[in-house]
């Protein structure tokens, strides 16, 4: 006896119970008393088999493996151009976790697919019930694992492909295909498009009950589901009193294999979570990755339906309008659910008849790739035409089929056009899932749309365009000829600001606090982003509500800080004009900012209540409390955190300068609202940084307090240039002190001579290297500041190329004690004379020293006015005119 004898039996009777296994859930499945009818989502050949089976039992009950409350919502199907999806959605959800939020559930339809044919011929046929028995949405996520559940479910009916990876690679590999998308349509689609309804049956159950088999993972959700499903039939039956005989049950073959058909489930009840339910627009592509499908196969089965509905003469059924449609008898009487005979042994043992090689469509298919080809750019010529036509029925024969597929010829069209660079915005892949059908891309009805979106295209009809149609428009907006069009525009506005940017694209005009357009030019997409606008309508009933409460939730969120508070300030002033909200807002801005604990939000802050304080200045006549609230909080806030963010490696340079700006540019109206001073000269004289651009910081933070000179900081200043040890670090101080220009623009004139003496005082050896780390230091750190550098640099110095050679910069002619000459006459002359004193504290305020001789020809009073002769003029003559 061969010792490997009983293991080999043992195996042997292994595989002949799974064999035998495979064929018990075919047989039990034909065996129930509701007719089961398995299906493979976007399949032509269960669309196919759809029909006729239709056609032939006429049934009177159709269960659908769909989320039982999505029903009412099948009724706007007729309002459609397919593909949509059916949505449920929540935002304010009860029973699920918070970070959950908000949930929505998505089953797209295609017209190609089993479910859609078996949806129409309920609706359109009188005395035809339709019943969804699948998990309810809420039960959809009440099943769902509590850690990383996802937020957005896709539910496909009829989701069939193999949970075991091995096996999906092992059937890829023998057929000869790429994917699995290919291998079903080969394989599948292809032998059971013209299958008789029997072989169709068992064949999809055969199938189902091999991959379920074969599922690595336990099958305790899917049995679940399929208890779920049939507890809601023998509900309904119960209820009803329908005869078995006359119901369908369409699902997906993976479910049609269940060993837990007839089963009760105690089914929970659902939580408190509201859903809002409807109809968004859907597209091939977004089907195949939501399902994770191959890019083109959806195309390529509406193509194969469509061909198919051609050659076999059966008339589909579809939605339209609100006309009905009576059933008719075409075929032989139904088969009453039973043992049939065996049909599976003929299918698996003979090859299956296929169409013919069909050249005419063949030779279309080259003939148009080519002119697509061209049109985008490649240089394809009829040669290339004649390559893919040989190439498809070469590879097709390479593969063992009879007749070229569309992926056969996808993959020509590839190897014959497409070079090493794709020309133009589409590669040659792209242009044959074109040609093949392209990416058609759904539309839901103005009667099927939610009261906002309804709301959005009534409210724009003023402009005289058909927002409907797919195309961008062009929407000219003249607000001073037309101002009945100011509400066409403040909507487009809000839109701009809620949707994806392609959506509602302003072309010329904005939309700041402080301006008015007076021209506007817009582009529209809005059937494009359908979508989008559809799941805002589950947000609220108006577009100003939807922007209202997204604006709260962002500043009540938990991550939510100052800036962000601030924003939706801006926000709710320019696009809602509620004080109130604006107002509730702002005290959340102010909340926000007292309880921070780092300063990484500065300069948004800065820039943003700066604005706000512009626009208040100018419209109101008195600051709102909580705008005076934020800028004592502020004041106080950061004066506490300075002396900790100098020294803290984490805190930059330029959130420590937004500091000092929000601190020194508001200090006015803090005082006025009763700060205190003394508690910045304070924070200022704490802080002890070590980085040189804060060091540098900290300089004028000083001289701005009066606690050091003008001549002091000049000194400090050669002093970093004169120590060769601090040379390479000179980049980093010259960034804090154009920082400071954010809290000081009237140190301008300064760092242009800081940069000045660098220039001309440091060697090449010294100079050349670091001048690459100031470029990238001034780029990165201070973007916004460098322009007010360089147009001081352009008051400095000479403009003309002949003043060169005999300019003197100011800060040379001082050092060497050059004479600058005063004016003795005309109103600068007469108010020096008059006020010596005075000209020297405006010369110090404005970053010059205080000892200075009037008399005299030289002195900083003479620089300050040798520089701007204009400014000077016009000062005094406004001060001798008041005095």
């Amino acid at each position: 006896m061969n010792p490997f004898d009983p293991l080999r039996e043992q195996l042997a009777s292994a595989a002949a119970a799974f064999g035998a296994g495979l064929v018990d859930d075919v047989e039990q499945a034909l065996k129930t008393d509701v007719e089961i009818f398995p299906v493979c989502h976007h399949s032509p050949a269960s669309a196919l088999a759809m029909v006729r089976r239709l056609r032939e039992k006429r049934p009177k009950v159709i269960y659908l493996e769909l989320c039982e409350d999505l029903r009412p919502v099948l009724e706007e199907l007729r309002n459609c151009r397919l593909p949509v999806a059916l949505q449920a959605f929540a935002s304010d959800i009860d029973g699920f976790p918070a970070e959950w939020a908000p949930l929505s559930v998505i089953a797209p339809i295609t017209e190609s697919s089993a479910e859609y044919q078996a949806i129409a011929y309920a609706l359109d046929t009188p005395g035809v019930e339709i019943v969804l028995v699948d998990r309810s949405v809420d039960h959809v996520f009440q099943w769902e694992p509590r850690a990383g559940a996802p937020a957005d479910v896709g539910i496909e009916i009829g989701d069939l492909r193999p949970g075991f990876a091995a096996l999906e690679e092992h059937l890829l590999h023998h057929g000869k295909v790429r994917h699995w998308s290919e291998w079903w349509d080969q394989y599948v689609e292809q032998p059971l498009s013209g299958a008789d309804h029997d072989t169709y049956r068992q064949v999809m159950v055969l199938i189902g009950s091999l991959f379920r088999r074969l599922k690595p993972e336990g099958n305790e959700v899917d049995e679940d589901r399929e208890r779920y499903m049939w507890t809601r039939m023998r509900e309904h039956l119960a209820t009803t009193g329908t005869d078995p005989a006359e119901c369908l049950y369409v699902c997906g073959a993976f479910h049609a294999a269940s060993p837990v058909m007839g089963e009760h489930l105690d089914i929970s009840p659902r939580t408190s979570t509201t859903w809002l339910y409807g109809l968004i627009p859907s597209s091939h592509s977004a089907i195949e990755e939501q399902f994770g499908l191959a890019p083109g196969s959806v195309s390529i089965a509406a193509a194969t339906w469509r061909k198919a509905v051609k050659r076999t003469g059966l008339t589909p059924y579809t939605l339209g309008g609100k006309a009905t449609r009576t059933a008719t008898r075409t075929g032989p009487p139904p088969s009453t659910p039973g043992v049939t005979e065996d049909r599976l042994s003929g299918f698996l043992t003979q090859p299956p008849s296929l169409d013919g090689f069909d050249e005419a469509e063949l030779l279309g298919w080259c003939v148009e790739i080519v002119r697509l080809a061209r049109r985008n750019g490649y240089l394809a010529s009829t040669a290339d035409a004649i390559a893919v036509f040989e190439t498809s029925i070469l590879l097709a024969g390479m593969r063992g089929r009879k007749r070229p597929t569309p992926y056969d010829f996808q993959d020509a069209a590839v190897t014959c056009i497409e070079k090493d660079a794709v020309p133009g915005r589409r590669d040659v892949r792209r242009l044959c899932e074109i040609l093949l059908g392209g990416d058609k891309i759904g539309q839901v009805g103005y009667d099927s749309l939610p009261p906002l979106a309804r709301d959005v295209l009534d409210r724009l009809r003023p402009l005289g365009l058909d927002l409907e149609k797919r195309t961008i428009q062009r929407a000219l907006i003249d607000l001073d000829a037309h101002p009945e069009l100011e509400s066409c525009s403040h909507l487009l506005w809000i839109l701009r600001r809620l949707l994806p940017g392609d959506a509602v694209r302003p072309i010329m005009g904005s939309r700041r606090l402080g301006e008015r357009s007076h021209q506007e030019s817009w582009d529209l997409a809005i059937a494009r982003n359908q979508r989008s606008i559809i799941e805002l309508g589950y947000e609220g009933v108006t577009i100003e509500q939807v922007l209202e409460q997204r604006l709260r939730r962002a500043c009540w969120d938990e991550k939510a800080t100052a800036a962000t508070a601030l924003d939706a300030v801006e926000d709710s002033i320019l696009y809602l004009g509620s004080r109130r909200c604006t107002d509730e807002l702002g005290v959340r801005a102010v909340e926000l900012l007292a309880g921070e604990r780092t300063v990484d939000e500065a300069p948004d802050v800065v820039r943003r209540i700066r604005r706000l304080l512009a626009h208040y200045r100018a419209a109101e006549p008195e600051l709102p409390a909580w705008v005076k609230s934020f800028v004592t909080t502020g004041y106080a806030h950061y004066c506490t955190l300075l002396p900790t963010a100098f020294v803290e490696q984490e805190t930059s340079v330029r959130q420590v300068g937004a500091m000092l700006a929000f601190l020194f540019t508001m200090e006015g109206l803090a005082l006025s609202l009763g700060c205190d001073r003394a508690q910045l000269e304070l924070a200022v004289q704490q802080s002890h940084p070590e980085s040189p651009a804060k060091v540098a910081l900290l300089w004028t933070a000083r001289f701005q307090l009066g606690l050091l000179s003008m001549a002091e900081l000049r000194e400090k200043v050669g002093e970093l240039l004169g120590n060769p040890l601090v040379v390479p670090s000179v980049p980093q101080y010259i960034s804090g002190f154009v920082q400071a220009l954010e809290s000081a623009p009237a140190l301008a004139p300064f760092v242009v001579e800081v940069l000045s003496r660098a220039f001309g005082q440091l060697p090449d050896d010294v100079l050349l290297p670091w001048l690459p780390k100031l470029i990238t230091t001034l780029r990165d750190q201070a973007p916004e500041l460098v322009p007010m550098l360089v147009r001081e640099a352009g008051r400095t110095f000479p403009a003309r190329l002949a003043d060169v050679d005999s300019f003197t910069p100011p800060w040379l002619a001082r050092a060497t004690g050059k004479a600058v000459a005063l004016p003795s006459s005309g109103p600068v002359g007469r108010l020096l004379a008059v006020h010596p004193e005075t000209g020297a504290a405006v010369a110090e305020v404005l970053g010059c020293e205080a000892a200075v001789t009037i008399a005299g020809a030289s002195g900083e009073v003479a620089e300050l006015l040798a520089s701007h002769p204009e400014t000077g003029e016009a000062v005094a003559g406004v001060l001798i005119a008041v005095n």
